[in-house]
């Protein structure tokens, strides 16, 4: 199964650069304490990095959804 990563927004992005901003839209995050899961790629995963003091990511079974 694949592993997936359920990735919240805890911080707003209002004042963050339009690069960032662009990171959370592209991760489906839009307004605060929303939570997304998605699979635990390396394109994923360097977008998290981009943004990690504004989310928290937490680590998922493959077969676990919410």
């Amino acid at each position: 199964m694949a592993k997936k990563l359920k990735i919240t927004l805890v911080k707003s992005m209002i004042g963050r650069p339009t690069k960032q901003r662009q990171v959370l839209r592209g991760l489906g995050l839009g307004r605060m304490n929303r939570s997304v899961v998605l699979e635990d790629t390396s394109a994923i995963r360097g977008m998290v990095q981009k943004v990690i003091h504004l989310v928290a990511v937490e680590d998922l079974e493959g077969g676990a959804q919410g």
